[in-house]
């Protein structure tokens, strides 16, 4: 099975850009190992429609992203299947959201859609001022949003080793320069 963990956002809009740096967080400071399986981690950042030719490619998609969610408090953590969507999930957060929701659904339409599952967090800042700076409130809630991808991620087989401990926010500040895997 191929995995793709796919950061959405953007990093230019403080707690907006929380999927990619979640994505990179996690190239970063973990191994996930697996003997059936493969993992890669790619920052989609706002590419939407873009993404196609790269989701279809993938057996199961982890989409990190921020949410809207009615009556959430920031720093909330939703995980869940694309296809069982919370009724309480608005999606209306910020245009990349709009734009990745229409992205797997023409990907559906066409019946090239893997299994996607996403997991995001309720942000407190969207696209007042650039920066990469994220809010007190989300980094807080950082470690829950990380136990679930984590969670998940072994869901399918792989285990995770903790390799280094750099922070969420020293890798938001250089997400821009992309990292490796």
């Amino acid at each position: 099975m191929r995995v793709l963990v796919l950061g959405i956002g953007n990093i230019l809009f403080g707690d907006e850009g929380i999927g990619v740096h979640f994505c990179n967080y996690l190239k970063v400071n973990y191994r996930f190992d697996s003997i059936e399986h493969e993992i890669s981690f790619v920052d989609g950042g706002t590419l939407a429609n873009m993404l196609i030719p790269l989701i279809v490619e993938y057996d199961e998609v982890i989409l990190l992203d921020c949410v809207s969610v009615n009556g959430a408090n920031i720093g909330d953590v939703y995980s869940f299947d694309f296809d069982k969507v919370p009724d309480c999930v608005t999606w209306a957060g910020s245009a990349h959201e709009v734009e990745m929701l229409q992205t797997l659904h023409l990907t559906k339409i066409m019946g090239d859609l893997p299994h996607v599952h996403v997991i995001g967090i309720v942000p407190e800042v969207i696209g007042e001022d650039t920066a990469f700076t994220l809010s007190d409130s989300l980094l807080h809630s950082a470690a829950l949003m990380e136990s679930s991808i984590l969670k998940y991620i072994e869901s399918l087989g792989f285990t995770c080793n903790k390799i280094k401990n750099v922070p969420l926010q020293e890798i938001a500040n250089f997400s821009y320069r992309g990292f490796e895997s």
